[in-house]
């Protein structure tokens, strides 16, 4: 995924989900119809199981959709009733795949299916050190710009299955795609709220290599951890109040109180300023007002791509004024990136909050944490 997407995703979209709760624990239903997947956190896809076929649902390819795409996942020799409406039928388990978000790389490597990836649009965001070297072996073919893929390459290739993310239902190359007779797929982890929401689509990739038991075990232990982290946070006995974003143009834009990023801000025992705005996305504010509210701010955590106070005094005189800039508290995910520029929190941090979550708790709170070395966030040099 290219800077200016993950910028857009991340940041400047308005998303239209809710996350779901994080105390009630669903049981997997069973009935003649199919047994269906526990999935406790993620609202965007759910998996019924029939023995030796599935149905998998995307609910919400992108935020708006009216359409929900139906996947049928089944094995050499399913017996599958008649009458079955799917969008795709797709033979599993998968030997070769195309993804387009490195946030799909670290559940393939999570399920030791990682050699099963044959292409991706934009190598050189790739940060993983393990598909970095299959990609210098020749194993992991480019496919140019996920807005425009390479459809000669991507059909040489020959995969059974493209993984595919869109904002909108208009890219005509997927389209081309699967009318070649390629399946895609889409998926939408980047549109839940939730941490552990974004964690749990390890499950949608689990279907397709037909492991379920592994994807839910390997789920388990980043929730298990995530909860932990999230109760040592409650010991804390002083919550700072804490700033993010920055300026882009003339509107400073962060996150809202019950964004993805707002929601590790709350885990991790810290008083985020924007804590009750509403939606899933980012606001978009003027500069004096920003100042007006968080000046006096104890951290400032994300601010977009800049590495040091210099650049950040370069772009704006005014990032100078706020507390946390002229006490050095400012701390970014940016300086951590792969050998060709890949930056780690884009591909990593949505499958692994737990990571991301100690790091804000050390950064919060460093007396629960002593001596932890944080994975994505590091101070501002």
């Amino acid at each position: 995924m290219k800077f200016n997407r993950h910028i857009f995703i991340l940041l400047l979209l308005p998303l239209l989900f809710s996350c779901r709760s994080e105390t009630e624990k669903p049981s997997a239903e069973v009935s003649a119809e199919g047994r269906t997947i526990p999935v406790e956190y993620a609202s965007g896809f759910r998996i019924v199981d029939y023995g030796d076929y599935q149905l998998l649902t995307v609910e919400n390819p992108w935020p708006g959709s009216e359409k929900a795409f139906r996947y049928l996942l089944y094995e050499e020799g399913a017996s599958i009733p008649e009458g079955i409406a799917a969008d795709a039928r797709i033979r599993v388990p998968v030997e070769r795949i195309v993804v387009t978000s490195t946030t799909h790389i670290p559940s393939l490597e999570a399920l030791g299916v990682e050699k099963s990836l044959v292409g991706f649009p934009g190598l050189q965001y790739i940060s993983s050190e393990n598909t970095r070297k299959r990609i210098s072996e020749g194993k992991v073919q480019e496919l140019g710009e996920n807005e425009a893929i390479n459809t000669e390459i991507l059909l040489s290739l020959d995969p059974d299955l493209v993984v595919a993310f869109a904002v909108d239902g208009s890219n005509r190359t997927l389209s081309t795609i699967s009318k070649s007779g390629i399946p895609v797929v889409y998926n939408s982890d980047w549109t839940e709220d939730s941490p552990l929401g974004k964690a749990e689509w390890i499950k949608f990739f689990g279907a397709f290599f037909q492991k379920n038991e592994e994807a839910a075990a390997y789920f388990q232990e980043v929730e298990e951890a995530y909860l932990e982290a999230r109760e040592l946070a409650k010991q804390a006995k002083e919550i700072p109040t804490v700033l993010a974003g920055s300026m882009f143009k003339d509107q400073w834009f962060l996150p809202t109180g019950k964004s993805w990023h707002g929601q590790f801000f709350k885990d991790a025992n810290a008083r985020y300023l924007y804590e009750d705005t509403e939606g899933g996305g980012s606001l978009a504010l003027s500069f004096e007002a920003v100042l007006a509210k968080a000046k006096a701010a104890d951290f400032w955590i994300g601010p977009a791509q800049f590495k040091s106070y210099e650049e950040m005094r370069a772009a704006s005189p005014h990032y100078a004024e706020f507390s946390a800039f002229q006490d050095k508290q400012i701390y970014t995910f940016s300086s951590e990136k792969g050998e060709t520029g890949g930056v780690l929190f884009y591909e990593m941090a949505p499958n692994r909050p737990d990571l991301v979550l100690k790091d804000l708790i050390s950064i919060f709170h460093p007396e629960l944490l002593p001596d932890y070395e944080t994975t994505f966030y590091k101070p501002l040099q």
